[in-house]
């Protein structure tokens, strides 16, 4: 599986919106063993190849820039598929009521440092994206979180092993909360690493 995300691998967009019902249909099927809700209002969706290679088509096609949206949109979405040693991380704080989203999303100011996954005794911390600060000045959160977990080749094999309880962790003191990964997720997530 490629670890990177190139000009010559987006297609014309013409061909893509030709494609593109069918390519939706198989993103949300791929995506279903990626994405698990984190206590209620937290969702983390895992990053791959394919979801990035879907994401810059999506926005070429939507947002119809051309071929001089194409290096911001490579910019912006390439370094989050994994490298082979990691696994890339969306956080969402998914809340439809506006007062209560500004409500939680204000006290959740470094949420970004607080996320882990937890592989049998071993504890992965995750590294937030560098692009740009998602906390303000008012301590508010993003809605949106980006995170890389990078694992060294022990806890890769701790993870591939199933005996070993995988769990995703936020410990922000005013959202702290666990899921335990289940079984097909945890198998589509393992073919992220080399």
């Amino acid at each position: 599986m490629s670890k990177t995300l190139r000009r010559e691998d987006l297609m014309d967009m013409t061909a893509y919106g030709k494609e593109r019902q069918e390519r939706r249909r198989a993103i949300t099927e791929l995506k279903k063993n990626r994405r698990l809700s984190v206590g209620p209002d937290a969702t983390c969706y895992f990053e791959s190849y394919e979801t990035m290679w879907h994401q810059i088509h999506e926005m070429l096609f939507i947002e119809k820039g051309g071929e001089e949206q194409i290096e911001d949109e490579l910019n912006a979405y390439a370094p989050m598929v994994p490298n082979g040693s990691e696994l890339v991380m969306t956080l969402m704080f998914e809340v439809d009521d506006p007062d209560r989203r500004a409500t939680l999303l204000s006290g959740l100011g470094g949420v970004e440092s607080t996320l882990n996954i937890t592989v049998g005794d071993e504890v992965i911390k995750g590294v937030p994206e560098e692009d740009i600060d998602r906390t303000n000045a008012e301590g508010k959160a993003s809605a949106i979180q980006f995170l890389h977990f990078p694992f060294s080749p022990q806890q890769i094999r701790k993870f591939r092993d199933h005996s070993n309880k995988l769990m995703i962790n936020i410990e922000h003191h005013k959202y702290g909360h666990i899921a335990i990964v289940p079984l097909a997720m945890r198998d589509a997530l393992a073919e992220d690493f080399d």
